[in-house]
């Protein structure tokens, strides 16, 4: 019963998407899309040898995601020479996307100078306490020239502006109402302690990056629970203005 039910909401999400967003039956995915945007220029910047690292690389649920084409473009693995994986959390060591897993014990991450020529950051900033020495971090893992890939919350969107509004300790089950998939194990505690532009520029500046930070608003899928508030959130998506919107891009390039 319980699947039949989820099934059934599953297919009216989808009706009230396509009404939206057409495109979606054709791949499975919309124009706007942010997983799809933000991977396809990680994907621009890999080179057959390149050595990625994925910083809070997690258990690799999207790995599952039942959109081919997004799932091929998050997976890197096989890409390139080797995909390790950093992490906090020992359920890192699931992950199917990575070549390797490395647990996270201090501040100085267990990965050696200038290794890697990708560092790849989706969905991490917003839970670092200390970013200064988060991107002391990245600095001194990549190789002259690498790139550093960013995606976070811009604390000026109503997704992070809500989730300020909720304590920690109540995402989970928040999260559990607005996204029927996620896990309790999925959902870390948020900080936003670099989560604006100019925040972000200055971080990157300081550390020896050439960058490119600019917001985005995809769709609106944490508002698949309602078709009301599926339909606000579009209209936020289309006519919102730049600081507003819901997500921050970041691509670098470390100096030599």
């Amino acid at each position: 019963m319980a699947i039949r039910c989820a099934e059934k909401a599953e297919r009216v999400v989808m009706s009230y998407q396509t009404q939206f967003f057409p495109e979606i039956r054709f791949g499975g995915f919309s124009h706007v899309d942010g997983t799809v945007n933000f991977f396809t220029r990680v994907n621009a910047l890999l080179e057959s040898d390149s050595v990625v690292l994925d910083v809070g690389c997690g258990r690799g649920c999207y790995a599952d995601d039942p959109v081919k084409a997004r799932r091929e473009l998050r997976i890197l693995r096989g890409k390139n020479r080797s995909v390790i994986g950093i992490d906090v959390d020992p359920a890192a060591r699931l992950n199917p996307a990575i070549d390797e897993c490395r647990l996270i014990e201090s501040a100085h991450w267990p990965v050696e100078d200038e290794s890697a020529d990708l560092c790849l950051c989706d969905h991490v900033v917003e839970h670092i306490a200390d970013p200064e020495s988060f991107f002391a971090e990245c600095r001194r893992v990549l190789r002259p020239n690498g790139f550093l890939c960013i995606r976070t919350p811009n604390a000026f969107g109503y997704v992070a502006i809500a989730a300020r509004m909720v304590p920690n300790g109540l995402h989970g089950r928040v999260l559990r109402v607005v996204q029927d998939a996620r896990e309790d194990k999925d959902v870390f505690p948020t900080v936003y302690r670099c989560n604006t532009r100019r925040k972000l520029r200055n971080i990157l500046a300081r550390n020896g990056f050439d960058s490119a930070v600019f917001t985005y608003d995809g769709e609106p899928y944490y508002l698949s629970f309602s078709k009301l508030a599926y339909r606000l959130g579009v209209t936020h998506q289309r006519y919102s203005i730049p600081c507003a919107r819901n997500a921050i891009f970041a691509f670098a390039q470390k100096r030599t």
